[in-house]
């Protein structure tokens, strides 16, 4: 066998950067569909979901307050889409089934029926159950587990803290009234999934 002799291969610098440039970008796609699906199974993924129960919880928790014994001129009604959207999936297909269909059955029978017998402070709470049986199904599909359902969380959760910190007169005196501490940080609960869940959702 004798000497072989290689062939030089000549490229543009040019056609080599841009090589180089897609590969690199292709890289980064990749990287990017690694951590949204990492954490969308698991990791920062358990993290949105905790902060989804709080924030139902403190949704509904503001609820029962305002109409308990929290007066207030804000658009208070504004929780009962806020719950709509951020109630978590085993909790919203049970009201959403069976178990919703009857309870609101029961509240519109008194409502109809027994209209002396039905508080005020249960309207809210049946209107959410109604909310929750009836919605079409569109709401359920294609808003509420997409970004456009979280945002409009954010939204709610914006106007009300801005309307609570101003009928209150000012940030610090929102913590300094009666109920002032709780009514201010159940508000703050509401502004932290969605912050959480859209910068989960663009990373």
């Amino acid at each position: 066998m004798g000497r072989v002799d290689y062939l030089a291969m000549k490229t543009d610098p040019v056609a080599a950067t841009e090589l180089m440039n897609s590969d690199i970008n292709e890289l980064k796609i990749a990287a990017k569909r690694l951590v949204r699906d990492v954490t969308r199974l698991g990791g920062l993924g358990f993290g949105t979901t905790f902060l989804k129960w709080l924030a139902s919880f403190a949704a509904i928790y503001l609820l029962v307050l305002d109409r308990t014994n929290w007066r207030t001129n804000m658009l208070t009604s504004l929780l009962v889409p806020y719950i709509f959207f951020s109630l978590p999936w085993g909790l919203f297909h049970l009201l959403r089934g069976e178990v919703g269909s009857w309870i609101a059955f029961v509240a519109v029978v008194l409502r109809l029926f027994f209209p002396r017998h039905f508080p005020d402070w249960l309207e809210m709470p049946g209107s959410l159950i109604l909310l929750l049986v009836v919605a079409p199904s569109f709401f359920e599909e294609t808003l509420k587990e997409s970004w456009v359902g979280v945002l409009i969380c954010l939204l709610i959760g914006c106007y009300l803290l801005q309307e609570h910190i101003r009928s209150s007169g000012g940030f610090r005196n929102s913590f300094t009234q009666s109920h002032g501490i709780s009514n201010t940080l159940g508000i703050i609960l509401l502004l932290v999934y969605p912050v959480w869940a859209l910068v989960i959702h663009f990373i």
